[in-house]
């Protein structure tokens, strides 16, 4: 967890000389909007305007939650043992969407509640599947540090195989309810506003969903000026390595691309224990649950998808690679004023 204190900021030049290159192309300053800032964004994580997302790496974290048993989901959470295995051995949504995306995809076991038989699965198993958070705490403050602690490392071996870009995914069945429950804390929201059908609920499923969110609300006694507590008592392993993957991203200087609801209740968390996370993370869209759009407001960002995505499993993180690939094809190849005898436009403020 040192790793965390020693967080610093982008380096700024970076980024002003990648704006300065952006503005130099022959169009009107700022058109290409929200991708020229997230351009900018890398360029300052990565130290050079020279931006490379060359090599990128879905990580899709993996756990379960005892909450299911409040029957606020569809389907058991044997499912999330099989999809995980599904994601390792490249059969699932995940890994369709991100080979037309040129992204390679690992999965990690930080909190299945079974042993999964497969070799390409990483075992970085915290928790045989969390707490029911209604009746008490998800987990402990040392499975909680150790799953953030999962993240962190994720990040680390990654950047050494040269990774050069992170996509968030998570597979857990009934984790749209610890995700509703963190939200209604940290944006001081009411349940009923945070909770949404998740996978496919009835109205009774839902009712159902919003009381055991509000049972764990009660009963955890938790608040937003302490995210490490709040992680640990409404959260679940996979969102807290998620959060890792956020403050690893910022510790090792590699940008990180939030997916969903479920990730960006993650990188809220990573924002609120350390705010200069905000600064290496992408907005790729706004979920369709509910409370999506407001926890990427939180962290002081926007998304260019706006598609009623909810899939998980990163697949709505993947699709910002082809906009950024777009921006970049812009960014490095497109014709400069100074090639040309059109006059440059100036910023009107």
């Amino acid at each position: 967890m040192y790793r965390i204190k020693n967080i610093s900021a982008p380096d700024r030049a970076a980024y002003n000389a990648a704006k300065e290159r952006w503005d130099s192309i022959a169009k009107p300053i700022g058109s290409f909007g929200l991708l020229e800032e997230m351009i900018q964004k890398i360029a300052a994580v990565q130290g050079t305007p020279d931006v490379d997302i060359s090599k990128r790496t879905v990580v899709v974290m993996c756990g379960d939650h005892g909450v299911v048993s409040e029957g606020v989901t569809q389907c058991g959470q044997d499912v999330t043992a099989e999809c995980a295995k599904a994601i390792a051995e490249g059969r699932s949504n995940i890994n369709a969407v991100a080979a037309a995306c040129n992204a390679d995809v690992i999965a990690v076991d930080v909190g299945i509640a079974a042993d999964v038989k497969c070799e390409s699965l990483v075992k970085r198993k915290v928790v045989y599947g969390t707490k029911n958070i209604a009746s008490g705490s998800a987990m402990t403050l040392e499975q909680t540090e150790e799953a953030i602690t999962v993240g962190l490392d994720t990040v680390k071996q990654l950047k050494a195989k040269g990774t050069k870009l992170m996509i968030t995914g998570e597979m857990g069945i009934g984790n749209t309810t610890p995700t509703s429950a963190i939200s209604a804390v940290l944006l001081d929201l009411p349940p009923e506003e945070t909770t949404g059908r998740g996978a496919g609920l009835s109205s009774e499923g839902l009712q159902r969903k919003i009381n055991a969110v509000k049972r764990a609300i009660e009963v955890n006694r938790v608040s937003e000026d302490k995210p490490l507590e709040l992680l640990q008592k409404l959260g679940g392993a996979e969102i807290a390595a998620m959060t890792g993957l956020f403050l690893g991203g910022a510790y090792y200087r590699i940008p990180v691309i939030i997916d969903g609801v479920i990730s960006a209740a993650a990188a809220a968390v990573a924002y609120a224990i350390q705010p200069l996370c905000r600064e290496y993370m992408l907005a790729s869209h706004c979920s369709g649950e509910p409370v999506g759009e407001k926890l990427l407001g939180y962290c002081g960002l926007k998304a260019p998808i706006n598609a009623g995505l909810r899939l998980g499993e990163g697949t709505g993180g993947v699709l910002l690679l082809p906009l950024l690939d777009g921006a970049l094809a812009l960014y490095n190849n497109a014709h400069r004023f100074d090639d040309t005898s059109i006059e440059r436009y100036v910023e009107l403020k």
